[in-house]
């Protein structure tokens, strides 16, 4: 009886022990895989966007054109944008909602691809990544610029999206650009009774659209 006992013991720690350590044994290479496929996405977006933005030849419209698809491909834009109105996404109208998202895709366009035309020999070098939460990656990079200036740190926040990744923030020196986006969206519609026609009108006007 003893021998048993001993037996069913040996067996169920034995078993145990070969089932536990093989999963958390994978789950460590799993959160290895995930994060090292992030770094290369960030480092993907950001040869894509050397190669294809910084031709002197380019004009203007060509070049927004084309920071629009990479934005498109490599960022959950919706998700950003949604995010950034905060809860007066609620209060807008199906009309002011649709409007919102288009006004604002048009003012990233303009705010960053433009400054493309002025590269003066900045590279983007990954350096880590790191899982945040239940499924967010951090990536930490540098941004390393000409004549010895301090590099800039960026931190780009990843959400797994099917096979792939989206970007739903950018943190550039321990600063959200998505919180101090929504900061200023939220001073806008205050200003304006609270109203997303305010910030709506706030927009048309930086990015030149007529009403």
């Amino acid at each position: 009886m003893l021998s048993r006992r001993l037996f069913l013991t040996f067996t169920s720690a034995f078993l145990s022990s070969a089932t536990i350590i093989p999963v958390a044994a994978f789950a460590k290479k799993s959160t290895e895989y995930t994060e090292t496929r992030a770094k290369i996405f960030i480092g993907k977006l950001a040869e894509e966007a050397l190669i294809s933005l910084t031709k002197s030849e380019l004009s203007i419209v060509e070049r927004r054109g084309l920071f629009r698809d990479l934005m498109r491909r490599y960022f959950a834009f919706n998700v950003i944008a949604k995010w950034v109105l905060g809860r007066y996404w609620k209060r807008a109208t199906d009309f002011e909602k649709d409007e919102y998202l288009t006004l604002f895709e048009k003012l990233m366009v303009i705010t960053y691809a433009d400054r493309f035309e002025a590269y003066t020999g900045e590279k983007l070098i990954v350096k880590k990544a790191e899982t945040r939460g239940k499924s967010d990656i951090l990536v930490h990079s540098l941004l390393e610029r000409p004549n010895g200036q301090e590099p800039i740190a960026v931190i780009w926040r990843l959400r797994p999206k099917d096979s792939t990744f989206k970007i739903v923030d950018v943190m550039v020196e321990g600063l959200s650009m998505g919180i101090t986006q929504q900061k200023e969206f939220s001073s806008v519609i205050r200003k304006n009774n609270n109203k997303v026609e305010g910030l709506l009108s706030e927009l048309r006007k930086r990015v030149n659209v007529d009403t």
